[in-house]
C-alpha cells in the first residue's frame, strides 16, 4: 500500500523551469515502478514519464523528452519531475502514481496508487 502527495505546481511563463515533488507514504524493499502523468482539463490522461524506483530505469513520453528529468530519492522517499523549457501545451494537472513491479506501465490502468494531483499552468 503506497499512499501519494504531489506539490511543486503553480504558474509559470513558457520557457521557465518547475520540479514537482511526490512523496510516498512508506518505503518498500521491493521494486515499484512510479510514473508521472497529465491531464489537461476534456482531454485523457496522458503519461509523462516513469521511473523504477530501486533500479532507476527511466522512460519518457515523446513530447517530454529532452526537457522533462524523473528521479527519486530513496532517502528521502519521494520523486520528482524536473520541467524545463515548459511550454503553454505542459499546462495540465500533474499526478504521481505507483504500481508494484518494473513491467513498463504508460497508461493511467496500469496503476494502481495515485496522488491528487498539481496544477501546473504554462503561459504564453
Amino acid at each position: 500500500q503506497v499512499q501519494l502527495a504531489e506539490s511543486g505546481g503553480g504558474l509559470v511563463q513558457a520557457g521557465d523551469s518547475l520540479r514537482l515533488s511526490c512523496a510516498a507514504s512508506r518505503r518498500t524493499r521491493s521494486d515499484y515502478t512510479m510514473g508521472w502523468f497529465r491531464q489537461a482539463p476534456g482531454k485523457e490522461r496522458q503519461f509523462v514519464a516513469f521511473i523504477t524506483w530501486i533500479g532507476s530505469a527511466t522512460h519518457y513520453a515523446d513530447p517530454v523528452k529532452g526537457r522533462f528529468i524523473i528521479s527519486r530519492d530513496i532517502a528521502e522517499n519521494t520523486m520528482y519531475l524536473q520541467m524545463n523549457n515548459v511550454k503553454p501545451d505542459d499546462t495540465a494537472v500533474y499526478y504521481c502514481a505507483a504500481e508494484p513491479g518494473t513491467v513498463i506501465r504508460t497508461t493511467p490502468g496500469g496503476y494502481s496508487y495515485w496522488g491528487q494531483g498539481t496544477q501546473v499552468t504554462v503561459a504564453s
